[in-house]
């Protein structure tokens, strides 16, 4: 069996820290470690993790930013497999991390690797990621939005198309060979790696289609008007950084994308 990480960044998320919580407490796999990074909360996120998780592998001190407490969290981990599991987000099923270390472990799995090849492996350590679909949620837990993100193909990076990130777990050897989040990125530091790991890092993962996580919406790229713009500009600098597709075309689909899945 796999040792699967999960890692939480935290700042004054009382409001909702209990129910990302209770989603990992209803898992059925049995061989999660969960590591939470807090930025030095002043209200009582850390009291309730060491209530609720008392397991939880908690740090909490001042860090830089979302991305800065990903990389210490992850630089901690111990697992096989590495997932984040943000604090408004939770698991879609007590099954879904047996179903993620399931798909992982079987030896015969249909990855895509390139625009024209499904590859059949022909053991576990081919499959070096996972992702599947996403859905935004209310506070009251009504679905607001949901990403179907389909089979993956190198040249859809070009038209805009990405996984949803929470969703991606990865092989712990593709953060060592990959590196760290960009904290240059304040916002789209996701985006950046994953097109760092998927374009010319051409990284074998594969798809599952069904909601693994579900999200509450007004996440941080979209709480104000600047984040917005901010964000937009990350996305535009991470295309032409890793030289994907034609940045203003490409950053176009990208929105135009989020359409379809409020269909």
């Amino acid at each position: 069996m796999f040792n699967i990480s999960l890692i939480t960044a935290t700042f004054n998320n009382e409001v909702t820290i209990e129910k990302c919580l209770e989603s990992l407490k209803a898992q059925t796999y049995p061989h999660i470690e969960h590591i939470v990074v807090d930025g030095s909360s002043d209200d009582r996120t850390v009291e309730q993790i060491q209530s609720l998780s008392p397991d939880s592998k908690v740090i909490s001190e001042p860090d830089d930013g979302l991305y800065h407490a990903l990389n210490k969290g992850i630089a901690r981990a111990s697992g096989d497999i590495i997932g984040l599991l943000h604090a408004d987000d939770t698991l879609a099923s007590p099954a879904t991390i047996k179903r993620i270390a399931d798909t992982f472990g079987d030896p015969a799995v249909e990855v895509m690797n390139d625009d024209t090849t499904t590859e059949k492996t022909h053991g576990k350590t081919e499959v070096k990621g996972i992702y599947g679909d996403l859905e935004y949620v209310r506070s009251n837990g009504t679905v607001l939005r949901r990403w179907k993100a389909g089979p993956y193909k190198k040249k859809y990076l070009n038209r805009g198309w990405m996984p949803p990130h929470p969703t991606l777990f990865l092989r712990r050897e593709v953060y060592e060979k990959f590196g760290d989040f960009d904290t240059r990125y304040t916002i789209a530091a996701d985006y950046d790696f994953m097109l760092r790991v998927l374009g010319p890092g051409n990284t074998r993962i594969r798809y599952i289609p069904e909601t693994l996580i579900r999200m509450t919406t007004g996440g941080m790229s979209n709480r104000s008007v600047r984040n917005i713009i901010r964000k937009s500009t990350d996305d535009y600098l991470a295309l032409r950084r890793n030289r994907i597709g034609w940045p203003p075309a490409t950053l176009f689909l990208k929105n135009a994308r989020k359409i379809t899945q409020f269909i």
